[in-house]
């Protein structure tokens, strides 16, 4: 029996949608949140939950902390909490459109919509500089493992933590780079994607090396490109079992560790960070028992 939320592990959907939610004042968000859980399962909208909606609900998820704001060397990480993140998965713009409308107004009594981004998927998961992403990303049991809690008991087990940041890209000063610059940016060929073995220490593959970590520091990522009529990025979304690996990543991006800066801050920038608590699974319905919500 599926116990998570299978959209986190199905492959990349053609289109996204993230909608980013806020707590109305003096709301209580428990029946929206009840209402949300009768008509998702997981699949085509994945659910997160702010440490602001865990606390208003006079509940506790241990693993769920802030988002770190992290200042070195004239890069940082901005904290931007929120309440809810859905991401909407799909394949037709019209269709998350209209499931952004009817969610919108389910959650109306509680939550208040403040952000929707819109993404795609480009080419064989590539990133708008064309490089591809999630080359490490574990797969079949061991992503079932770095993914998702097991061990906690019910209304926990079957959950995931994910952390999300909105990067920001100047794709014109990049594509300015000669192309052996470029490579050494993600320490990969973009030709072939194989890893440049003397790539610079600050390459983004030597700054984020899953298995250099101690404990090692892998996550499942799902992220995507995105676009408006003004500017473009990158969303990036990794799920956990726990923050301690994308956090201890991160850290290391910014060069708190020793000094080095990743090279992905030479062309990009998050405006935004939040983490995230996704529910499991139970019946085909979201399973909000952790936070004091159905039996």
């Amino acid at each position: 029996m599926i116990t998570y939320q299978q959209g986190i592990l199905d492959p990349l959907p053609p289109l996204a949608r993230y909608l980013i939610f806020s707590l109305r004042q003096h709301a209580n968000p428990a029946q929206s949140l009840q209402a949300l859980a009768h008509t998702t399962d997981g699949s085509q909208t994945v659910v997160g939950m702010g440490l602001s909606t865990v606390q208003k609900l006079g509940a506790h998820i241990e693993g769920l902390r802030p988002f770190p704001t992290f200042i070195n060397a004239g890069v940082s990480t901005p904290a931007t909490p929120a309440a809810l993140w859905l991401w909407l998965r799909g394949d037709d713009r019209g269709e998350l459109l209209h499931r952004t409308r009817h969610l919108r107004k389910l959650l109306a009594p509680a939550f208040m919509l403040t952000q929707v981004v819109d993404a795609f998927r480009y080419g064989s998961a590539l990133d708008l500089t064309g490089y591809e992403d999630g080359t490490e990303n574990p797969v079949g049991n061991e992503a079932l493992k770095v993914t998702f809690v097991k061990g906690r008991g019910e209304g926990m087990d079957g959950s995931s933590f994910v952390a999300i940041q909105q990067w920001l890209h100047d794709l014109d000063f990049f594509e300015s780079l000669p192309p052996e610059t470029q490579d050494n940016v993600f320490g990969r060929r973009r030709s072939d994607n194989e890893e440049i073995k003397d790539a610079p220490l600050s390459a983004h593959v030597k700054r984020t090396a899953q298995e250099d970590f101690e404990p090692e520091a892998f996550v499942l990522r799902r992220s995507m490109p995105w676009a408006d009529a003004w500017q473009e990025g990158f969303f990036f979304v990794a799920f956990g079992h726990s923050l301690y690996a994308y956090e201890a990543q991160l850290k290391r991006m910014v060069g708190l560790d020793d000094g080095i800066v990743d090279a992905l801050f030479t062309y990009s920038r998050p405006v935004t960070g939040a983490y995230f608590w996704c529910p499991p699974v139970k019946d085909g319905r979201l399973d909000l028992r952790a936070l004091g919500i159905g039996s």
